[in-house]
């Protein structure tokens, strides 16, 4: 390595990248780091090891210190991060381990515990439903309904959506002729299908899906102390704007009991937030389980 020449990111292969990544991963969110989480995780060498560290402090030397006693590189305070995370990527690291790592497995980094999931999808069907968004495929499956109990259908999916309860596959359903949602676990023995694909049954079709709706959301009236909440949800002047397709709108007011009656009438300790511009939910489909929502007479 040229001493003489500053190492960039871009530079370095994806392997090193993805164990520096580790290494800033961290010292951000664990304030420790040593050659064995590297030789444990990446099964590499503590040669190899020692050379990744050595190159993360090149990067940024200001990120960590050495402590001699522990044998273990600690983070320092003025560590900033070398590497963007997302939010859900660093929630999803420490409750259910970092990476995809089938031999070592994985395990959460810290004690965490989140709701009990009821319905995880089957994988089987998962991996068909996958396959045929992928290949851009129709679907034959066997459908349950609370409606219709159980029939059969072709449909083409597009895209995965998870409603915060349960995991669902946007489609176009050939037997009603329109895009729907379809919960996965009430889909039994799909099989990919050869037919055509036309134009009016792709995503680019999907008014619904293509249509994004911006509401504003702002802490309930009813609440005694709303800076609570203007704090908890990261608010700007007292406002969360959050664009979301119209196909899920239903699924994110639901899901996060936001009061959505013009005159913020729902009580209940649920209630911690109102969409103040209803309006902007004319013409959105799936409303009938948003809180407090009444369609204009």
């Amino acid at each position: 390595m040229n001493n003489c020449t500053p190492t960039k990111l871009e530079d370095i292969s994806q392997a090193q990248q993805e164990r520096l990544f580790h290494i800033d991963f961290k010292l951000r969110f664990l304030g420790a780091v040593n050659r064995n989480d590297l030789v444990s995780r990446f099964g590499i060498k503590a040669a190899a090891a020692t050379r990744d560290i050595a190159l993360y402090k090149e990067l940024a030397s200001h990120n960590l210190t050495y402590d001699t006693k522990a044998k273990t590189y600690i983070g320092t305070n003025q560590f900033q991060p070398l590497f963007h995370c997302q939010e859900s990527q660093a929630i999803s690291a420490l409750c259910y381990g970092l990476g995809d790592d089938h031999v070592a497995g994985s395990s959460s980094l810290i004690t965490a515990e989140s709701p009990t999931q009821l319905n995880l999808p089957n994988l089987n069907v998962l991996a068909e439903i996958t396959k045929a968004i992928h290949q851009k495929r129709a679907l034959e499956i066997n459908y349950r309904s609370l409606s219709s109990g159980l029939t059969q259908r072709e449909i083409v999916p597009f895209a995965l959506v998870d409603n915060g309860l349960r995991w669902h596959v946007r489609a176009y359903d050939r037997k009603r002729s329109r895009f729907t949602d379809f919960v996965i676990n009430r889909i039994a023995g799909p099989k990919l299908l050869s037919t055509e694909i036309t134009k009016s049954e792709t995503k680019e079709s999907d008014i619904q899906w293509n249509r994004i709706v911006e509401m504003h959301i702002v802490p309930h009236p009813n609440l005694q102390h709303p800076d609570t909440i203007e704090t908890e949800y990261g608010m700007t002047n007292g406002m969360l704007k959050i664009l979301v397709r119209a196909a899920v709108a239903g699924y994110v007011l639901r899901h996060w009991n936001i009061d959505c009656a013009p005159s913020h009438e729902l009580q209940g300790p649920e209630f911690h937030l109102w969409l103040k511009n209803t309006p902007t939910l004319y013409g959105v489909e799936n409303l009938a389980i948003a809180p407090g929502y009444k369609p204009s007479s």
